[in-house]
């Protein structure tokens, strides 16, 4: 079990690798001289991106005062940066915001499952690691920016996962 701070972000994003249907979603933030990857889910990114969002859009309604969060995004690079090395795959995210240091931090943690199964037949999850990013406003704007774009990058619908489709004429 590890536990991953990084205070000051230099980039924060939301990628993939691979072809349409087949492609791994990777949550991926560097700082302090080092980039951490971390596997999410497709639904995880639509849901982070909403998320952002909604609580960016609150603080801003809430906290008149505060500048504007909105980023230049021609100069923000949203790519991933290599090594895509994901170092666990997430089963939570959290999202919070320190009025004191106007940052926001995005808290992910490892999906664990633990051998055997709960009462109602579904697998018994543990603690794992944990990653916390610590951005401005702006970054985790842009995050919230890319997440819902890459998201409707995929397949036009995502319905027919590893479906057939019978056409009549």
């Amino acid at each position: 079990m590890a536990e991953i701070e990084l205070n000051r972000l230099d980039f924060i994003t939301v990628g993939t690798v691979g072809p349409k249907g087949k492609r791994q979603f990777y949550l991926q933030a560097g700082g302090e001289s080092q980039i951490v990857s971390l596997f999410i889910e497709k639904d995880q990114a639509r849901v982070l991106g909403e998320a952002l969002r909604d609580m960016l859009d609150d603080l801003m309604k809430n906290n008149p005062n505060l500048g504007s969060d909105m980023p230049e995004m021609s100069r923000m690079n949203m790519e991933l940066r290599e090594p895509f090395e994901g170092r666990f795959r997430v089963s939570r995210i959290g999202l919070g915001y320190d009025d004191a240091r106007d940052q926001v931090v995005l808290v992910a943690e490892e999906l664990v499952i633990l051998p055997g199964e709960g009462e109602d037949g579904e697998p018994i999850l543990g603690s794992g690691s944990v990653a916390r990013f610590w951005g401005s406003r702006q970054q985790m704007r842009a995050l919230s920016l890319q997440c819902l774009d890459i998201v409707k990058q995929g397949r036009a619908n995502p319905a027919h996962n590893g479906r057939v489709l019978y056409y009549w004429t």
